[in-house]
């Protein structure tokens, strides 16, 4: 009669968690690897403080890659002139999705034009307008779900709609297409496990 070694099942085992611990922390590691520093060298923001690094970590909020019609222009002060924000490309009706899990912190109007602002981790602000918003403020809603709809109004709009897009750390006004997450993010592939020798 053969006998069983009790403990190979646990060898096993600990040989997959291992392996699949060892994966996980090498696609953390590749994914943090890809943010590329800006500078602002030879400005006067830098010495604001504006200078830093944010990983990418939102999705477009609008579905597929919108078209940039307007990009983001630092204001030089909290009422200086500038773009706080992208403006992207749509159609009137189009969904606005929220670009990453947060909560409504805003829903409702602002001088005539619809306006959602959502909080997320790391003290970021995401603010869609103008839309016909279907959220309520201090509803909790995730990366992809339908905020609200995208209407028509957009000052200085070139497109046939609107929608734009703006992000903030506290009052600083940051450009939202650095943070978005590149299409095609890593993917992991699956292994073969090798039988353990007797």
């Amino acid at each position: 009669m053969a006998r069983t070694n009790p403990s190979a099942p646990a060898i096993v085992v600990g040989s997959l968690l291992t392996s699949l611990l060892l994966v996980v922390t090498v696609a953390v590691l590749a994914t943090t690897s890809l943010v590329v520093p800006t500078s602002h060298a030879g400005t006067a923001k830098q010495d604001r403080g504006d200078d830093f690094t944010e990983p990418p970590r939102f999705s477009w909020p609008l579905a597929g890659r919108p078209a940039v019609v307007k990009t983001f222009d630092r204001p030089d002060g909290a009422y200086g002139a500038g773009h706080r924000g992208v403006d992207l490309a749509a159609v009137e009706g189009d969904d606005v999705l929220a670009a990453a899990e947060g909560f409504v912190v805003f829903a409702g109007s602002v001088a005539g034009r619809g306006v959602v602002s959502i909080d997320h981790d790391g003290g970021l602000r995401t603010t869609y307008e103008s839309v016909a918003w279907s959220v309520s403020t201090g509803e909790r809603v995730f990366r992809g779900e339908v905020i609200g709809t995208v209407v028509t109004g957009h000052r200085g709009c070139p497109a046939r709609a609107c929608l734009h897009w703006g992000v903030r750390r506290g009052s600083d006004y940051l450009d939202p297409l650095p943070l978005v997450i590149p299409n095609g993010a890593l993917a992991l592939k699956p292994w073969t496990v090798m039988p353990m020798p007797p």
